[in-house]
């Protein structure tokens, strides 16, 4: 059975869907079984696909992606592994929408995946900003992945 993992900002074209396209990479390259996904939690981007700036950031790294943005529903908690929030803001309204404590559990922030991010925790919204934003959020993305492999790795041998 493969490892779920979404990931949830908050209108699903520009975080989410980077975080989606990085992990997705790097399990792809691991051979790793895992499901990727995301949604936002919000509904205004519903069917769009993920910002051209989010896709141009992607593209310069070496990454693909693949995109229609969706609003996280509270029925989807038993599909996932691990609700991967992109910042605290995310993580409390996951939260107050899962149907129980084990729900709850499953909901964490990506940046706990990295040690170097100390206490602040959140991925800023680049949706205002201009390139720079981007690579500067596609490089907390990334520096997330070593961590967040391992914890996918540990689930994998666990199930």
């Amino acid at each position: 059975m493969p490892y779920r993992v979404t990931f949830v900002c908050t209108g699903n074209i520009c975080r989410s869907p980077m975080a989606e396209s990085v992990l997705r990479h790097h399990a792809d390259e691991e051979g790793l079984d895992v499901e990727v996904d995301s949604s936002g939690t919000g509904n205004w981007h519903v069917g769009d696909p993920a910002d051209d700036r989010t896709i141009a950031a992607l593209r310069r790294a070496g990454y693909r992606s693949a995109h229609a943005a969706r609003q996280f529903e509270a029925a989807w908690f038993a599909r996932y592994d691990l609700i991967l929030a992109l910042d605290e803001g995310h993580a409390r309204a996951l939260r107050s929408m899962a149907p129980g404590d084990e729900a709850r559990a499953k909901v964490r922030l990506l940046r706990e995946f990295d040690p170097s991010a100390g206490t602040d925790l959140d991925v800023p919204d680049p949706y205002y900003g201009g390139r720079a934003d981007f690579d500067l959020v596609l490089e907390m993305v990334e520096a997330a992945m070593p961590g967040l492999l391992d914890e996918i790795r540990a689930g994998l041998k666990v199930a």
